[in-house]
């Protein structure tokens, strides 16, 4: 009987070892969020012989081809826009089911890339489709033809975040002069929104960053002829580090490349 009592116990304990251990690991493995749930807004387009987005943009990004994002983007009316904060992330928008207009079973996904500007002349439910509270994506006509026929023109979609997937790491472009220098980051998987960075140079400790407009970052600091490095945190919270991304003796005008978010 003491045998079988000292196997039993023996038994819980492993049993208990065994959970707690499976525990610890499931909460700190890493995990992919979920889309976000499907919200309501509208979708108008903007012609192909309109040149508004395919260079500059309120985030920065200047020509949207180079830069990788293509035509798959998005001007965000002012209360998505988040004065910027939203630049670089990626939405699945899919046309609200209507026989006439919408092409049924498809969606696109778009990385939000400039702002579409609310027009206080005209009220909100009477032309000014981006004027607050209206939550607005402007798209360009060949991504909204993916999923509406043109004619819909004000268009009833239904959208929601999604993590974005990017070939390559996380870039950072350098400008400015002298002792004030402007970084453009850019090709971000994850969440695709950038909310803090920091910078570090071989001579110095990590320095926050601010953010200028959009998603460029810039900071007063003499950090020539030293290698630097970058902390970027997410809007997810999520932070990646990359050491030693410019050399030396880079100079402004560079691109340098560093490590990337899953996604």
């Amino acid at each position: 009987m003491a045998m079988a009592m000292s196997l039993l116990l023996l038994l819980a304990l492993l049993s208990n070892t065994i959970l707690l251990a499976s525990s610890h690991y499931s909460s700190s493995s890493p995990t992919t969020p979920s889309p976000s749930e499907w919200r309501s807004a509208r979708a108008t387009y903007y012609a192909a012989a309109d040149p508004r987005d395919a260079v500059g943009g309120a985030c920065g990004y200047g020509d949207l081809e180079k830069a990788g994002y293509g035509k798959a983007t998005a001007g965000l009316s002012t209360v998505l826009f988040e004065k910027g904060q939203i630049c670089g992330a990626c939405f699945e928008v899919k046309c609200v089911d209507d026989l006439r207009w919408c092409i049924p079973g498809t969606s696109i996904i778009v990385t939000a890339t400039n702002f579409c500007a609310p027009n206080y002349g005209f009220p909100a439910d009477g032309g000014g489709k981006c004027n607050p509270p209206n939550a607005h994506f402007v798209l360009p006509i060949e991504i909204f033809e993916k999923i509406a026929i043109w004619k819909a023109s004000n268009m009833p979609i239904h959208y929601r975040r999604i993590n974005c997937r990017k070939e390559g790491g996380i870039r950072f472009s350098m400008d400015g002069a002298g002792v004030f220098l402007s970084v453009l980051i850019n090709n971000v998987a994850g969440a695709g929104d950038i909310m803090a960075v920091k910078i570090k140079g071989s001579r110095t400790g990590w320095l926050p960053m601010n953010r200028n407009w959009g998603q460029n970052w810039h900071i007063n600091a003499d950090l020539k002829n030293q290698p630097l490095s970058f902390e970027v945190t997410s809007s997810d919270g999520l932070t990646i580090t990359s050491y030693n991304v410019a050399p030396k003796d880079w100079n402004f005008g560079q691109t340098f490349e560093g490590k990337q978010f899953l996604s």
